[in-house]
């Protein structure tokens, strides 16, 4: 393989403004995380990351597209109440996300399209803050208070939200009905129009807020009435007179937090309001402050880059006397930590942290100085990098700019080992294009497709397609871009995502609501370049799932269909076969029937072919899905899209799809000629016979989920291909179990004598043989490498949501992990307990319990006996054969056979994307040809970001 290793890509990660948890930090979770449970990012160029935990996972799931000057710099979760049906089982009530940008309007988003569902405007000033109303306990939400409304009917309390603004207004706004809408103005605008910097609520009734008036206030929520404003006093010594009050927190007993522009953290007493305790732990301003859920760790982070933690001490039987010290401080961002979110319960106490550096960082809170912290890398997880290999094309997407380079020839390119090293000194590639979409919407899709002639565009308003031509003078000069119409309603199409097929022929737009839509390209007569869109449109419908909304518990909060969004999808290499993928695990595919026959009618019925009016079979310019809701499948030139007779064959994945990706044929030429007719027998009356077969070279579908589990897929058939049988994941070595960071992206290595696939992720690469299996490890070796590992590199046991846990040698202070409890009043017994056990929760027993029978199934798929260990039956060669291979040869292949099946390395990161940049997609044995890639980097010291603080003892460069 011969790699590019490209640093050119200006990708400009945005700042973290915001985040937010979608429940609360509770003790009452017990030891399942909710799975509803996620994290929202704001940032600074408008858009709102989905993550999901999972177990300590953390994938990126989806991206709510913002657009121009509109910066998130507030985020908090809601979840109505819960809701009873007609069967008496109580359905958990949704969850509701809200946001503030420097505006006079809160936004409510709808998680399910993916774009803004509401704005509240009202007759107040900037907006800078916000906070929810603390939800009642779930096992009381069916006990609380009741309000009667006009039909005479009682429902139970909403969350409130509360706003502070600019003028120095504080406002309750009402969620009530699924609206949101003004309820009261708890403080007017003020004289000196201080602005409300920080606000939160210390209970459903009292509202603290924190000003840039050097002081704190503290209200009630049901009539507005001032309780109490203590002041912070005059500023320091030679600064600014007023204090900033950046962020306020309350803790369980009452007691309020506020971090300031002094670098101090000030803890007040919740029934006097006076001040308790005031601690100089930063440099520089505390931008935000969060507490434990049992109010026994505060930690902080500034503009001087700190993470400080605070523990609480005393307070018990012989020391009455609360106070607070400084455990820890270190410097984990390279820039400003603005914001911070908290989530602490049994079996997950982690905080994240972001800032102006655009890397958000988790951080252990409970097993603080036990376990490391963990940084996710600032590029995004679903690669916004794509080429056209064909063309030595490079595309890549940002906000709303599309960029296009051109690679050099292959003359020029450095050749590289088997390992993926070496081609580094290549020169940089030349820009042919550079794209801005017209409008204030961001980009959320960009494809570019095969052959490098077609690129298609989605935002959430629209869908726009471009023809690039390139220039008739020398090489290297920019493209041409031109427009291509989109007829009828689909050019207004809110776009999720956008996917050409391998032949170009076809365009699958999927829109907001996770409705897949295929259009039909054509060339016009007499021309090698011009495109046309047809416009007739088919609408793909996806097989109905059941939810599971009864089935979850109140705690964990309803989605809505959320959960249905589909995030991936994927054409065959012969461009017949099309998966899409959603947050559920669920796959969906659809086959095209038929062979091209240009001579066919345009547009017909698959199944009332010639017997249609014309009205209904012929174009029309506003031909909507519903309009087509129970018509049959369209034939467009002899072919049709109709459903996998085996979908609902394929198995639920045990997590979201990252990866789709059907395996390349291992000749180009023995793709199926998608014009041949020769399995039909035109007839005087039928002259153009419309044939139903559908011929595929390729079926077999490659999926990595969110775990990291992988799985080869036929589609055709609708289960696992016999190498997946016989190779399940638990089987894969140790070295890839053990990667952290999520994959992002594959590309393929095939020929007649080798099917190589290369995954990659944001810090790693690795290379799998899949026409070997894995040789099969010694129990008793692999039980002890496993217990080696765990007990003294701290890896593969259960953690509290962030790094893993920290080496017993790399311990700073500690009285260990175990200690022994004595039992009975002689102390005649006692047991070691392991302090750390709480975290592994039930789904983490659960897969660890399961490895184990993976690993006979596959034994026994193999061929292997349990008195002897042979092996009778081994590797699954490109064309899909088993082979029979002497037993022998796999058990002495040992650990130099089982590095031959894979090869990893982190010598590349971050990645922001590896494409394949030949001229071919695959290579070819018989020539000696190998695939050329390039590995786009984006290091975080080569972003353009603000000056940053420097105190004592550091140095600028």
């Amino acid at each position: 393989m011969e790699v590019h290793r490209c640093r050119f890509v200006p990708y400009p990660p945005s700042a973290i403004n915001a985040l937010a948890f979608s429940h609360p930090s509770s003790s009452e979770h017990g030891k399942a995380i909710p799975s509803t449970l996620r994290l929202a990012i704001g940032r600074a160029n408008g858009d709102v990351e989905i993550w999901n935990p999972l177990r300590g996972q953390w994938f990126q799931e989806t991206t709510l597209r913002g657009g121009k000057d509109r910066s998130i710099e507030g985020l908090t979760w809601t979840q109505d109440p819960d809701e009873q049906d007609a069967e008496g089982h109580w359905r958990p009530g949704k969850l509701r996300l809200f946001s503030v940008g420097y505006s006079t309007h809160v936004t409510e988003w709808d998680l399910a399209l993916g774009r803004p569902l509401r704005h509240s405007d009202g007759n107040y000033g900037e907006i800078w803050c916000l906070a929810a109303q603390p939800r009642f306990p779930a096992k009381d939400d069916r006990q609380t208070p009741k309000v009667k409304s006009s039909e005479s009917q009682s429902r139970p309390l909403l969350q409130d939200l509360v706003v502070g603004c600019a003028d120095g207004a504080v406002v309750l706004l009402s969620t009530e009905d699924g609206d949101l809408k003004f309820k009261r103005l708890l403080s007017p605008p003020a004289a000196k129009k201080a602005r409300v910097l920080s606000v939160v609520f210390r209970s459903r009734t009292v509202v603290v807020t924190g000003c840039a008036d050097s002081a704190i206030r503290i209200l009630d929520a049901r009539n507005g009435q001032l309780i109490r404003l203590m002041s912070l006093g005059a500023g320091p010594v030679g600064g600014p007179r007023e204090t900033l009050v950046w962020s306020v927190k309350c803790l369980p007993n009452g007691d309020i937090v506020s971090g300031d522009s002094t670098g101090e953290v000030r803890f007040w007493d919740g029934r006097t309001y006076s001040l308790l305790q005031r601690l100089k732990s930063h440099r520089a301003d505390i931008l935000d402050v969060e507490v434990s859920a049992d109010g026994q760790t505060v930690i902080s982070g500034g503009m001087d880059r700190r993470t400080t933690v605070y523990r609480r001490t005393g307070g018990d039987g012989k020391n009455t006397r609360v106070t607070w010290a400084t455990v820890n401080h270190s410097r984990l961002h390279s820039h400003d930590v603005k914001t911070m979110a908290v989530f602490d319960s049994t079996s997950m106490s982690v905080v994240v942290s972001g800032g102006l550096d655009t890397t958000p960082i988790i951080i252990p809170l409970r097993q603080y100085g036990m376990e490391n912290h963990r940084t996710i890398p600032s590029v995004p997880q679903p690669p916004q990098v794509q080429s056209a290999s064909r063309k030595k094309l490079l595309m890549s997407w940002w906000n709303r700019e599309v960029w296009i380079w051109r690679f050099h020839n292959s003359s020029t390119v450095m050749r590289s080992d088997d390992r993926g090293t070496g081609g580094e000194n290549n020169p940089t590639p030349k820009l042919v294009a550079r794209i801005a979409i017209k409008g204030e919407e961001n980009i959320s899709s960009a494809c570019l497709s095969a052959y490098g002639n077609l690129l298609a565009v989605s935002t959430s308003s629209e869908v726009k397609l471009f023809q690039l031509k390139r220039s008739k003078s020398t090489h290297g000069k920019p493209l041409r871009v031109k427009k291509v119409k989109i007829p009828g309603w689909a050019s207004r199409l809110a776009g999720r995502l956008v996917l050409f097929s391998p032949d170009t022929r076809w365009l699958c737009m999927i829109d907001q609501e996770s409705t897949v839509h295929i259009a039909r390209l054509t060339q016009d007569d007499g021309s090698t370049e011009a495109f046309t869109v047809l416009p007739q449109f088919i609408t793909l419908r996806r097989l109905e799932r059941k939810s599971n909304d009864h089935d979850k518990t109140v705690l964990n909060g309803n989605l809505g269909s959320y959960e249905r969004t589909i995030t991936r999808a994927a054409f065959s290499a012969d461009s017949r076969i099309l998966v899409v993928g959603d947050l559920s695990g669920h796959l969906d595919s659809w086959v095209l029937a038929g062979y091209e026959d240009l001579n066919h009618n345009r547009f017909d019925s698959a199944m009332t072919q010639g017997t249609q009016d014309s009205d209904s079979s012929s174009s029309s310019e506003e031909d909507t899905p519903r309009s087509r809701s129970k018509r049959d499948q369209v034939v467009i030139f002899g072919q049709y899209w109709t459903r996998n007779p085996s979908a609902s064959l394929i198995p639920t994945l045990p997590s979201a799809a990252l990866i789709l990706s059907f395996r390349p044929p291992s000749d180009s030429r023995s793709l199926a000629l998608t014009n041949s007719t020769e399995h039909t027998h035109p007839t005087r009356h039928n002259p153009h016979p419309l044939s139903h077969d559908i011929p595929v070279v390729e079926d077999r579908l490659l999926v990595l989920t969110a775990q990291h589990q992988i799985y080869a897929f036929s589609i055709l058939k609708g289960s696992l291909t016999p190498w997946s049988r016989r190779n399940p994941t638990s089987s894969f070595p140790y070295e890839f179990k053990d990667i952290r960071d999520r994959a992002m992206g594959c590309f393929w290595d095939v020929n007649a004598h080798q099917e190589r696939v290369w995954i990659y992720g944001s810090s790693w690469l690795f290379k799998f043989d899949l026409s070997k299996d894995f040789p099969e490890e010694d129990k008793t070796n692999k039980r002890k490498r496993k217990r080696s590992k765990e007990d003294e590199e701290g890896r593969g046991v259960p953690t509290s949501g962030a790094g893993g846990r920290i080496p017993k040698s790399g311990l700073a202070v500690s009285f260990g992990r175990k200690m022994r409890k004595f039992i009975g009043p002689d102390h005649a017994e006692s047991a070691l307990v392991e302090l750390d056990a709480s975290y592994a929760s039930d789904g983490q027993l659960a897969e660890e319990a399961s490895e184990g029978l993976e690993l006979e199934l596959a034994g026994s798929r193999r061929g292997l006996t349990d008195t002897a260990g042979q092996l009778h039956r081994s590797g699954e060669h490109g064309n899909g054969e088993i082979s029979e291979v002497n037993s022998s040869e796999v058990v002495e292949m040992g650990k130099k056979g089982r590095s031959s099946m894979f090869w990893h390395t982190r010598r590349y990161q971050p990645i922001l994307g590896a494409v394949p940049i030949s001229e071919t997609d695959t290579g070819d044995a018989s020539t000696g040809s190998t695939i050329k890639v390039a590995i786009i980097e984006r290091p975080v010291w080569d972003l353009d970001l603000p000056p940053r603080f420097h105190g004592d003892q550091e140095w600028k460069n």
